[in-house]
């Protein structure tokens, strides 16, 4: 960007060449050299975004890695059997104590929630809190949840079932950017 508008400058000044005075010439010097301030606040601003984006990321890992022993998880396939059963104890309490604010934490978004009417995919958190506590923590959606064992819980492509059995409602959670997170909930 910066050469293009140094280029454009300099092209300004050579086409006004054949007249152009002394005091011309020195506009044109001003104008290139503020572009030239301009262009280099920019890039500097630009980097601070960046440092200060890398800096959040770093800690974000430094975060996961002090909870889990791990800088995050490539994929489902890559979460060790004890990690898999601590966060599905987690979801398991939140449901029992039906405790939206704790599930909308540890969801990720936008998530997919498969009413027995329809499924709907709140985009945001905010978007989940309105579904409300009553819809969401059904009485067989506790039963089945309380009821897995975390203990057997198996990775696959879509996650990990948090359920009492295949067919039941369900509440499956997998890996989102290197973090586990609640990726849908099934009636």
């Amino acid at each position: 960007m910066g050469f293009l508008v140094a280029a454009l400058i300099t092209g300004m000044m050579a086409a006004g060449c054949g007249g152009t005075s002394a005091k011309e010439e020195s506009e044109s010097m001003a104008i290139l050299s503020e572009a030239e301030t301009v262009i280099q606040e920019t890039e500097e601003t630009e980097t601070e975004g960046t440092e200060e984006a890398q800096e959040t990321e770093e800690k974000t890992v430094a975060e996961e890695t002090s909870e889990t022993g791990k800088t995050g998880y490539e994929d489902n396939f890559a979460v060790d059997s004890e990690a898999a059963a601590a966060f599905g104890k987690k979801i398991q309490e939140a449901v029992m104590e039906k405790d939206l604010e704790v599930l909308a934490d540890m969801t990720s978004f936008p998530t997919y929630v498969g009413f027995e009417e329809g499924g709907i995919m709140p985009a945001t958190r905010e978007e989940f809190m309105e579904i409300g506590a009553d819809r969401i923590f059904t009485d067989s959606l506790v039963q089945s949840v309380e009821a897995a064992d975390v203990n057997a819980l198996t990775p696959s492509m879509a996650g990990f079932v948090l359920s009492e059995e295949n067919g039941a409602p369900n509440i499956i959670f997998g890996v989102v950017n290197g973090s586990l997170a609640i990726q849908g909930i099934n009636y």
